[in-house]
């Protein structure tokens, strides 16, 4: 026998011994028992949880990995402590084409896309979430038959909510779709169920709901509502938890909560005015950024991937990035709004691999872009909606945004082939 032929075997009756200790662990015996006779498993294996530690730590490293991969193919990201002559890798946003819409019964209203960029969920006025698969989505634009019923897109239509979906975040790990409202509700759904109706569970406030923000770890989930106090809460428990020193509060309510790729910290932006950077842990208050857009409330918050810089954009139609080592504005992208004030909050973001600052433009209609390095203006593109647009969000891995407004209509946007 070839020695690699003996090892595999040598691989495979340890594979399969550790099969039978965890089902002796997990009680079973007579699968366990069965199996240890077919394989004449000598001497007997003891209970053992060995397999599912391994297999637990093997799909972490797996997942390490395949992140890792994913930040060498988006590049560098933003940081400005290098020279600017950095070619870029990514298509301008005005280079993108809508391949697919989708309409609410009634306004739409936020936009969140998963970590792996997979699926998209929409909110809207009408109290519904829809949840739609990329892929799909991009498919069904090069068909030219009717697609089957089955490979639609919109792969799940969720009505729980009893007032506006406000908010909307997909957990880092786990299928689970958590969705607040102006009803007051945090809800979260496994969308790997077919027949999903209801809620698998329901954090109650006393306040409508304005944003929120998993933790990478999925764990903790912060909650922004209409009132100044942030929320932080034990996603497995649901308890809630607030920063211990109420001086450091904001005034007025939260309109976004960011957390950091590492966890170390997340940003939250209010009607204040003020950006606020909090400690990861104790939820305790680290940096104030006060009266950071002129006195206008702040609409959005954002972290760069590297947890240097915080974008940020306000009422003042102004985007702004915020350098957290030196604590002041680097670089203020203006043009959007004819810098006018806006009625609606509008979010800024950056690209999948941070080279470009986007924000839609509610007076025109228009996707501003700029060079997120110098601020350079980039071409514009008509998002197409018939009523104002009112959020806007793009993928955190590909070329891909996603846009809705007040015209009903959810569009997505796709880079040219």
């Amino acid at each position: 026998m070839h020695p690699d032929s003996k090892k595999d075997l040598k691989i495979r009756e340890d594979l399969y011994r550790l099969i039978i200790s965890q089902l002796f662990y997990d009680g079973h015996t007579q699968i366990a028992i069965q199996l240890s006779t077919a394989i004449q498993a000598d001497p007997p294996c003891a209970p053992s949880d060995r397999l599912s530690h391994l297999v637990s730590r093997c799909l972490e490293q797996e997942k390490e990995s395949k992140r890792a991969e994913s930040e060498t193919a988006l590049g560098p990201g933003l940081d400005m402590e290098f020279e600017g002559d950095i070619a870029t890798i990514a298509p301008e946003p005005a280079m993108y084409d809508c391949v697919y819409s989708v309409q609410h019964k009634g306004p739409g209203r936020y936009l969140a896309f998963s970590c792996d960029g997979q699926l998209v969920a929409s909110g809207s006025a009408d109290t519904s979430i829809k949840i739609m698969d990329v892929d799909r989505m991009v498919a069904r634009a090069k068909e030219t038959v009717v697609m089957e019923r089955e490979e639609h897109p919109v792969i799940r239509t969720i009505i729980d909510h009893t007032d506006e979906v406000s908010a909307l975040e997909f957990h880092p790990r786990e299928p689970i779709i958590t969705s607040g409202s102006l009803d007051m509700t945090v809800k979260f759904f496994d969308y790997t169920k077919v027949s999903l109706r209801k809620s698998s569970k329901t954090i109650y406030d006393v306040f409508p709901i304005n944003c929120m923000s998993y933790h990478p770890s999925g764990d903790f989930l912060v909650v922004g509502v209409e009132h100044p106090t942030i929320r932080m809460h034990d996603v497995a428990t649901t308890s809630c938890f607030a920063c211990p020193v109420p001086q450091s509060y904001h005034t007025e309510p939260i309109t976004s909560v960011k957390y950091s790729p590492d966890g170390r910290f997340f940003a939250s932006g209010s009607k204040d005015g003020s950006i606020k950077i909090w400690d990861g842990i104790s939820c305790r208050c680290v940096t104030t950024f006060t009266a950071a857009h002129d006195g206008a409330p702040v609409c959005s918050v954002d972290v760069t991937r590297n947890g240097k810089y915080v974008l940020s954009s306000g009422m003042d139609s102004v985007v702004r990035v915020w350098e957290l080592s030196t604590n002041r504005c680097l670089i203020a992208y203006t043009g959007a709004g004819g810098g006018g004030k806006q009625m609606f909050r509008s979010s800024a973001t950056l690209n999948h691999t941070e080279e470009y600052v986007m924000m839609a433009d509610e007076t025109t209609g228009n996707l501003c872009s700029w060079d997120a390095r110098n601020a350079t203006r980039k071409k514009l593109i008509s998002l197409n909606h018939s009523d104002t647009v009112r959020h806007f969000a793009h993928s955190h891995v590909q070329a891909a945004y996603i846009s809705t407004g007040d015209d009903h209509r959810v569009r997505f946007w796709y880079r040219k082939a």
